[in-house]
């Protein structure tokens, strides 16, 4: 019985969750598959883009800081924006449902392309 409640729990959380994010900010119903299916784009583009952060911020790093620094540090730095972009678009794709932007600043990796990436918190839309 315990079993059977918790399953039906999460699955109303997961049924009721765009209707609570559309009550909280105002938005309207017809604004929801439009912003879910950004959401969803966008998370897949994240997943699948995230490995050019290692070139892009060893380009930005060493534009800023010089050509030595940027190849070394900016590698390492780019591995990190790299897991950065991927996890927060597989937790884009998997959270689709809420209609929130994107955790990473620059929503794509081709936006923006000359700054090196940042990361928020998630806003309703």
């Amino acid at each position: 019985m315990k079993i059977i409640f918790k399953s039906l729990l999460v699955l109303s959380a997961f049924f009721f969750s765009p209707y609570v994010a559309i009550a909280d900010d105002g938005s309207t119903f017809e604004d929801y598959p439009r912003n879910a299916g950004e959401k969803l784009g966008n998370g897949i583009a994240n997943i699948v883009t995230g490995f050019v952060e290692i070139p892009k911020t060893m380009i930005v790093t060493s534009n800023n800081d010089g050509v030595p620094y940027g190849v070394t540090n900016g590698f390492f730095i780019g591995l990190v924006h790299a897991v950065g972009r991927t996890v927060s678009g597989a937790i884009d794709v998997a959270t689709f449902v809420v209609p929130t932007t994107p955790l990473v600043e620059a929503d794509y990796i081709w936006q923006d392309f000359d700054k090196e990436t940042t990361y928020t918190a998630p806003q309703w839309r």
